[in-house]
């Protein structure tokens, strides 16, 4: 049967004018429930993202001997401002579709590892505002003091540090499943941060490879534990999108066969990696005793090394249907060319966006965004996130997000039209060919045109 034959009894099967279907606007509706959407198609959704950095995520004794005991204290220790709902919806109308919140949960934490309600209220509050504006939240465990080096002692077993970091690794997400059980899929958890990793057991500078798979064990077992702590929470996080943080969060290790996922009987997981590199110019803002600082970005090399990366992410994970949210990348201005640094950032971004990776941009208080002015202080690289969203979110009918425009599209658009399937944002945004911010028969028939038009 011809294409053209088919897709004409498709048609006739159902009435697709604009007048007989009730329009359904492009623009997804947050809610609290859960979307039958796989976790790719939700990190596709998310756009590009940045971090409420130095903020939540403050920690030290210090902290309690000047402040006044109030989270207030903590929030500003490391230079933040008090956060504002303003400030959380700079973020959106600056273009960014996730926040990600690093927190040290151990701050004026109780008896039994018993997060403060205060604490924890005021890290909701803020969460709150951002699913308000639209926006995806990633929470995690951040450094929180450094006490994931625990996990590790000098044995060839687990410790009695391990099982009291475990103790304590499960009862904040006890916790924390338990306080978010019933917000909706807008909402991911973050397994921990880039402490997945123990130079004293294994380094990859020590030629002695004895260890390694031990020390990988203790990650893929936490990893393991977050996954099965979520699951059996109840509420929506038996079917709540996770995010995996990878070995060290960094991209070689995280690559490498001694990695695993956890078993998740849903299979909403994604992974987590940083990008720092290289780090003599994406960490280094004086030379150290390790390395000569650069200030500048852009050769033929870097762009290179950039993108052998970013492809290995890629065949990974993307490749093998595992979604890959690089949840911190950045680079630091003092002493750095400015021209360099919005290259880094912007190619960083486009790199990973286009290879469908979710690039969350590392930033803190006065760094990338004012959080006075509630506004991005680099107006040019603010245009260029935006230039590389808009490029690669053209409408192309391929609705499923399979990289093709099939009669598959054709099936799936359909469906939504008859109400038997919802379509995340960014399948919406692909089944708006007529970018009228609505989906009806019009669309149905403009993408049954370019289809016909391509074989």
């Amino acid at each position: 049967m011809k294409l053209q034959k088919w897709l004409g009894l498709i048609t006739a099967a159902v009435t697709f004018s604009a007048t007989a279907l009730s329009p359904i606007s492009a623009q997804a509706t947050q809610t609290n429930a859960m979307r039958d959407i796989s976790t790719m198609e939700l990190v596709r959704d998310m756009g590009i993202g940045i971090n409420l950095g130095n903020t939540f995520e403050s920690c030290g004794d210090w902290i309690d001997q000047w402040g006044d005991g109030t989270p207030h204290a903590y929030e500003t220790a490391w230079g933040s401002p008090v956060i504002t709902q303003d400030m959380i919806e700079g973020y959106a109308d600056a273009g960014f579709g996730v926040i990600r919140i690093p927190v040290a949960w151990s701050n004026l934490m109780g008896n039994n590892y018993t997060i403060s309600d205060a604490y924890l209220d005021r890290v909701q509050e803020v969460t709150d505002w951002a699913l308000d504006s639209g926006l995806y939240v990633i929470l995690n465990i951040h450094y929180d003091g450094g006490w994931f080096n625990d996990y590790a002692n000098t044995g060839m077993s687990f410790s009695v540090n391990y099982d009291t970091c475990m103790e304590k690794y499960t009862r904040i997400w006890q916790q924390l499943s338990d306080a978010f059980a019933e917000y909706g899929d807008y909402l991911m958890f973050e397994s921990l941060n880039e402490e997945g990793c123990w130079d004293d057991i294994w380094n990859r500078w020590s030629g002695d490879n004895t260890s390694k798979e031990r020390a990988y064990s203790i990650l893929n077992s936490i990893n393991q534990t977050f996954v099965d702590v979520v699951r059996t929470s109840g509420g929506n996080n038996a079917e709540r999108h996770l995010l995996i943080a990878g070995y060290a969060t960094d991209i070689e290790l995280t690559c490498d066969s001694l990695f695993k996922m956890p078993d998740d009987p849903v299979n909403r997981c994604a992974v987590s990696v940083h990008y720092y590199t290289p780090s003599d110019f994406a960490i280094l803002e004086e030379d150290a005793s390790w390395g000569q600082a650069r200030s500048t970005w852009g050769t033929q090399a870097d762009f290179e090394q950039l993108d052998h990366y970013m492809d290995m992410m890629k065949s990974t994970f993307i490749d093998n249907g595992i979604p890959v949210i690089i949840g911190e990348y950045g680079c630091p201005k003092n002493n750095k060319d400015a021209d360099s640094v919005r290259l880094f950032l912007s190619s960083v971004c486009e790199a990973a966006y286009t290879r469908q990776l979710c690039p969350v941009l590392w930033d803190i208080t006065g760094l990338h965004y004012d959080r006075s002015t509630c506004q991005m202080i680099d107006p040019q690289l603010q245009a260029a996130f935006q230039e590389i969203i808009g490029n690669n979110a053209t409408q192309t009918g391929d609705i499923n997000l399979d990289g093709s425009m099939t009669i598959a599209d054709v099936i799936l658009m359909q469906k939504y039209l008859l109400g038997n399937t919802a379509l995340s944002q960014i399948q919406a945004v692909q089944a708006d060919l007529t970018r009228d911010d609505l989906i009806n028969g019009v669309d149905l028939t403009f993408l049954r045109q370019k289809i016909c038009q391509h074989i």
